[in-house]
C-alpha cells in the first residue's frame, strides 16, 4: 500500500518536475548534476515559503509603520490639546490669584473701615449717654424751678392780699416804713418770679435743643449701625461658604478655636455694653450683634490660618495630575509641575512631623495642623525645615525636585483629614472664592 502511494507520488512529481541534468563542462572534462523531482519540489517549496514570508513581513512592516504614524499624529494632537488646556488653566489660575489679591485688599479695607466705625460708634454712644445725663439734669432743674416759681407766686399772692387788706389801716396810722417795706418785698418777689419764668423758658428751649441733638445722634447711630452690619455681612458670609465648601462645619471649627483662645483680656474677649441688670435697648442690642460678628470674623481669621486654604506654590506652574483613581490605584494628591528648585510653601500654620526620605515620596515634608488636618509635600530636592519645628502659612519649607517614585520634576501635594486623603483642590478652590 505504501509502495503504491510512493509510486503514484513519484509519478506526479515526474510530471510536474521532470528529472533534469545540469552539465558542467571544462577544457578537459564534462560532468553533470542530476536534479531529481523530489529535489526540485523541495527547492520550489522552500523558495515559495521564503517569498511568502517576505511578502507577509513586508505587509506587516508597512501596516505597523502606517499605524505608528497615526498613533504619533494622534499623540501629537492630544499633546497640543493638553498643552492648550494647561495654558488655559494657568491663565485661569493667574486670574483667580489676581481676584484673590483684590479680595484680600477689599477684606483688609473692610476691616479698617469696621475698626474706624467701631471707634465712632463707641464715641457716639458715650456722647449720647452724656446728652441723656445732661437732659436728666436739665429736667430735674426745670422741675425745681417750676416748684420755686409756684412758691414765689403763692408768696406774692399772700403779700398782695395782706397789702390790700391792711392798706387803709396803714395809711390812717401813717406807718410809712411798713408800707415801704411791703412795697420793696412785693417788687423783689415780682423780680424773682420773672427770673424764675425766664429760667424755666430757657430750660425748655435747652431741653428742645438737646432732644433735637439726641434725635440727630440716633439717626447718625442708625447709619453707622447699618454700615457696620453690611460690612459684617459682606465679610462673614463668604467665610461661612469657604468652610462649608471645604466640608468643614463653621460652628464646630469656631467653637474649637474659641476654646483655644478663651483667656480673658485677649483679642477675642467678647465685647458688650453693661446694662446693670436692665433690658438691652435697641441700639445696645444692635451694637452687641455687630461686636459678636466682629468676634466671629476674628475667629475665622485665626481658623483660616490653621487650615490649608492656600496654594503651596507662588511661582508659575501647571497641573499635571489631579486627585482620584488612576489605573485602579488612588492618586492621593495633586501634582504641580514647575522648574527644578521652585520654592514650596506651607499652606497653613502647623508643626513639622516628618522631614526626610520616605519610600515612594522621596524627600518628604509632613505638617500637622489643627482640626485633625495634615499636609504632605513630596519629591523635593531640598528640605528647609526640621521635625518639631513650628511653621506659618506662606513660609518656605522645601524646593521642588524629582526624588522618589517620580517621572519628572514636580510637587506631589496631599491633604489628609483624620488620616484619610481628601482632594486638595477643595481647599484651594474654596479659598479662591474669598481671598
Amino acid at each position: 500500500m505504501r509502495t503504491r502511494f510512493a509510486i503514484k507520488t513519484h509519478a506526479l512529481l515526474e510530471r510536474v518536475f521532470p528529472e533534469r541534468r545540469l552539465f558542467l563542462r571544462s577544457d578537459s572534462d564534462t560532468r553533470f548534476i542530476r536534479l531529481r523531482s523530489g529535489t526540485q519540489a523541495l527547492a520550489a517549496g522552500g523558495a515559495t515559503v521564503v517569498v511568502g514570508w517576505t511578502i507577509v513581513a513586508t505587509a506587516i512592516l508597512l501596516m505597523d509603520s502606517i499605524g505608528a504614524g497615526s498613533y504619533r499624529e494622534q499623540a501629537q494632537r492630544d499633546q497640543v490639546t493638553y498643552q492648550q488646556r494647561l495654558n488655559a488653566l494657568a491663565q485661569e489660575r493667574d486670574a483667580r490669584a489676581a481676584e484673590a489679591r483684590a479680595a484680600q485688599e477689599r477684606f483688609n479695607s473692610a476691616l479698617a473701615q469696621v475698626s474706624v466705625m467701631q471707634s465712632q460708634l463707641l464715641e457716639t454712644e458715650a456722647r449720647r449717654r452724656e446728652l441723656e445725663t445732661g437732659l436728666d439734669v436739665v429736667q430735674a432743674t426745670l422741675g425745681n424751678t417750676m416748684k420755686e416759681r409756684e412758691t414765689f407766686r403763692n408768696q406774692y399772692a399772700t403779700l398782695r392780699k395782706d397789702l390790700e387788706d391792711g392798706g387803709a389801716t396803714l395809711s390812717a396810722e401813717g406807718d410809712d416804713g411798713t408800707v415801704d417795706f411791703l412795697t420793696a418785698a412785693l417788687a423783689k418777689t415780682a423780680e424773682e418770679r420773672d427770673q424764675v419764668v425766664a429760667d424755666a423758658q430757657d430750660a425748655l428751649m435747652r431741653a428742645d435743643e438737646m432732644a433735637t441733638e439726641i434725635r440727630l445722634m440716633e439717626e447718625k447711630n442708625d447709619l453707622i449701625f447699618r454700615q457696620l452690619e453690611e460690612a459684617m455681612t459682606v465679610s462673614v458670609k463668604p467665610l461661612d461658604k469657604m468652610f462649608e465648601a471645604a466640608g468643614m462645619d463653621p460652628d464646630r471649627i469656631l467653637d474649637q478655636v474659641r476654646r483655644g483662645y478663651s483667656g480673658q483680656g485677649g483679642p477675642l474677649t467678647p465685647l458688650s455694653f453693661s446694662t446693670r441688670g436692665e433690658d438691652l435697648g435697641a441700639d445696645a442690642s444692635r451694637a452687641n450683634g455687630i461686636l459678636n460678628q466682629m468676634d466671629r470674623l476674628n475667629l475665622y481669621r485665626i481658623a483660616a490660618q490653621k487650615a490649608p486654604f492656600a496654594s503651596p506654590l507662588k511661582d508659575p506652574f501647571r497641573f499635571t495630575s489631579g486627585f482620584g483613581y488612576r489605573w485602579g490605584r488612588l492618586h492621593a494628591g495633586t501634582d504641580f509641575a514647575a522648574p527644578h528648585g521652585t520654592a514650596i510653601y506651607a499652606t497653613a500654620d502647623g508643626v513639622v512631623t516628618h522631614s526626610g526620605w520616605m519610600s515612594g515620596y522621596g524627600r518628604l515634608v509632613k505638617i500637622q495642623h489643627d482640626f485633625g488636618i495634615e499636609t504632605r509635600y513630596a519629591h523635593n530636592s531640598k528640605l528647609l525645615v526640621e521635625v518639631g519645628q513650628r511653621v506659618s502659612r506662606g513660609q518656605q519649607i522645601a524646593a521642588m525636585g524629582n526624588t522618589g517614585r517620580s517621572t519628572g520634576t514636580h510637587l506631589h501635594y496631599e491633604v489628609r483629614v483624620g488620616g484619610k486623603a481628601v482632594n486638595p483642590m477643595t481647599y484651594i478652590k474654596a479659598a479662591n472664592d474669598v481671598f
